[in-house]
């Protein structure tokens, strides 16, 4: 019997056990998750904190097969030698392979307060209370929670110690064009400068002024969850360090997800936690194949701007290498930047920011690896693009890249009687996976309606 012990109950573990079914694993797997709820899609948190999804809609179906969930089961120490993990409550569980997907933790803002919410669990993520919030946290992540709540009828300030917005994923007019989405939306920034602290009514920033705050949010990143590795004697450095079969040091100890670092990078996207999954579901299973990441496309969800970031992070300055051709187009006034770096034709980083159409075009190139077309001005404006995120859509656009869904796909679901964004993601599994899709389902939502009451020929 090859028992299997997952630690972790998100969306890394959950693939891991429907990858395991899918492929005739049928022996016992045990899944701890540390939260009393079923798993959730954590990528919608911030769907939730705006209100434009409940939080029910987040939860993923039971896993299929010999899986058995233990919720509220919080793993407290890993005993390799007897190969068992003990629970808070005493609960010992043996096993032949553990896995640990523990996931990331929220990284601390840099003082402790009970006035800070830090946007990690679905606890978290409930909307806040009126009044004026602070943000704390300027990445991609901070700002998409800011254009969120700003246009959910918040007064947001967002607050970034860096140079610029985002500034270790945008160059430095793509990050002048997410500013002023921002702006537009409402929101008011305060760049170079860091909340020191907080108390019930305000955050108090490095300089020493007050900012009028209901509700202080920490956008700072996330830190690997590594401590029961640690523990148990498991190599650690920013993550839980795995070889190509996913592997620890302990050959029966494996990690994926947001915790696992391979080949020195941590995993940061719901889309790496699922390909690790479904990698070690196969090793599981009698597969040689060794463990190859897809290459890195960030697609932050920031209402009323599509944005990808694709290539190696951090280096969105790097000058060009020789060999490489630079291809950029920026219209500040419009709101839209994209930059583009090539060897042989082949996209190896690059920044779209306000092109919806390059943006799904130019992530599909790069994540295939497949060469540019030859008229590089019609890839960028979208004429040469096959996906679409907002506008008027055909039938065939691709509204859900995750799942596949189409536009089609979405006005069936609407007509079967799914007329809202909860409804339709339940019908076709469109906004179930890294959730930039969101806003254009909710766009699709609203287009339908007005035309069931324009009448049929609307």
């Amino acid at each position: 019997m090859n028992r299997i012990v997952v630690v972790g109950n998100g969306p890394a573990a959950h693939r891991l056990c429907a990858s395991l079914h899918r492929l005739g694993h049928r022996d016992p797997v045990t899944v701890l998750g540390a939260e009393p709820h079923a798993a959730y899609n954590r990528a919608l948190l911030l769907s939730v904190l705006d209100g434009t999804l409940p939080g029910r809609a987040l939860e993923l179906a039971a896993p299929p097969g010999n899986a058995r969930v233990r919720r509220a089961a919080v793993v407290t120490g890993i005993d390799r030698g007897r190969r068992e993990a003990r629970t808070a409550d005493g609960t010992v569980y043996g096993y032949e392979v553990l896995v640990l997907a523990t996931g990331a933790r929220p990284r601390s803002p840099g003082f402790d307060s009970p006035a800070v919410r830090r946007l990690g669990t679905l606890a978290d993520a409930e909307p806040p209370p009126e009044g004026p919030v602070v943000i704390a946290g300027g990445g991609l992540r901070g700002a998409g929670a800011a254009a969120a709540l700003s246009r959910a009828g918040h007064e947001v300030t967002l607050v970034h110690s860096g140079p610029r917005l985002a500034h270790r994923d945008l160059d430095g007019p793509g990050s002048a064009v997410l500013a002023r989405t921002l702006e537009k939306a409402g929101v008011a920034l305060e760049l170079g400068r860091r909340v020191a602290g907080a108390e019930h009514g305000k955050a108090v920033l490095d300089d020493g002024r007050p900012l009028a705050a209901a509700t202080v949010l920490a956008c700072a990143g996330s830190v690997p969850e590594t401590g029961a590795a640690r523990a148990a004697g498991l190599e650690v450095r920013r993550g839980i360090v795995v070889d190509d079969r996913l592997r620890t040091g302990d050959p029966r100890i494996h990690a994926i997800g947001d915790c696992a670092e391979h080949a020195g990078a941590a995993g940061d996207s719901l889309a790496s936690a699922w390909e690790q999954a479904d990698a070690l579901a196969g090793i599981l299973t009698g597969s040689d194949t060794a463990y190859r990441p897809t290459r890195r496309v960030l697609r932050p969800g920031i209402r009323g701007l599509d944005l990808t970031v694709v290539g190696p992070g951090g280096e969105p300055d790097r000058e060009p290498a020789p060999g490489e051709e630079t291809v950029s187009l920026s219209d500040p006034a419009g709101g839209r930047h994209a930059r583009l770096r090539l060897r042989d034709g082949r996209i190896r980083s690059g920044i779209v920011a306000g092109f919806p159409q390059a943006v799904a075009a130019v992530g599909r190139l790069y994540a295939r690896d497949h060469p540019v077309p030859s008229d590089r001005l019609a890839l960028l404006i979208g004429s040469a693009g096959g996906y679409a995120s907002s506008g008027a859509l055909p039938d065939t656009a691709v509204v859900c890249q995750c799942n596949n869904v189409t536009r089609k796909a979405l006005r069936r679901a609407w007509d079967g009687g799914a007329r809202a964004v909860p409804a339709l993601a339940a019908a076709t599994r469109a906004t179930t996976g890294c959730g930039t899709c969101v806003a254009a389902v909710g766009r699709l939502c609203a287009e339908l309606a007005g035309s069931a009451e324009g009448g049929p020929d609307a």
